[in-house]
């Protein structure tokens, strides 16, 4: 679903990612884990393709397609999804207004009919109810005033109405309690798993994994993926820490 080879991307010119291979198959949702600095959120940002990241070298297939070649809304239209470590504040803008409008968006780009308001006001109230958000939280503005784990919430709740092939979620359990946690972790699991979706789940936490249980789970260390394997290696991470998995890679 998504393949990536030797990937170098530099952010203002220094070097961040460093010749990094990955595939993520279909059906399959996959950690990625690592030491700060390491690369995690250049790689989400390079995928997503926020500007001010420049790819050097190497390649991304997303289902069949040159990503590189798509700008960033082609990407979103082609079902890829990005979820922000920090998710940012849009006033003027309610939620409803914001997700109607890039839900008809992507719906235009891939030749379907827009959803009437009705339509939409149906499908955002069943997504909301995955994540126990009121809907009046989602005539609020865009994150405007919101807890970390309320704008957290309210992503999965647009991961959910936009229903992406392709999830790359940065860091979603960051901010949240113990309670958020599991509603996000279990909105992601309601939303994302599936035969013919995937899931990079970028974290730091064995936390959240244990509420969405990864299939793979692999570690990102200066630019590079250096480890893979099993939902027993993050247990590994949090029992014994970076440096002495590190040290076991080295040798």
């Amino acid at each position: 679903m998504l393949k990536i080879e030797n990937l170098h991307a530099n952010v203002a010119d220094k070097p961040i990612l460093k010749g990094l291979d990955l595939e993520v198959a279909a059906g399959e949702v996959h950690a990625i884990m690592g030491p700060n600095g390491a690369g995690k959120s250049t790689l989400a940002n390079v995928l997503g393709g926020k500007p001010g990241y420049d790819v050097s070298a190497g390649s991304a297939q997303f289902m069949g397609q040159d990503l590189f070649e798509l700008d960033p809304h082609e990407r979103a239209a082609a079902g890829l999804f990005l979820g922000f470590q920090y998710p940012v504040e849009i006033p003027g803008v309610s939620n409803v207004q914001f997700l109607r409008e890039a839900l008809n968006s992507q719906r235009k780009q891939r030749g379907q009919e827009p959803l009437s308001g009705g339509e939409f006001l149906k499908l955002a109230k069943e997504k909301a109810g995955l994540l126990k958000m009121d809907m009046e939280m989602l005539k609020r503005q865009v994150n405007v005033g919101f807890s970390g784990g309320e704008k957290k919430r309210a992503e999965m709740v647009q991961m959910g109405i936009l229903e992406p092939r392709f999830a790359v979620l940065d860091e979603t359990d960051s901010g949240l309690d113990i309670d958020a946690l599991r509603i996000v972790g279990e909105g992601i699991n309601a939303i994302m798993r599936g035969a013919d979706k995937g899931v990079l789940l970028i974290t730091h936490y064995q936390r959240l994994l244990d509420v969405v249980k990864p299939d793979r789970v692999s570690i990102l260390a200066d630019g590079r993926i250096v480890q893979t394997g099993g939902p027993e290696l993050a247990l590994r991470l949090e029992a014994e820490g970076y440096d002495a998995v590190m040290a076991e890679v080295a040798a």
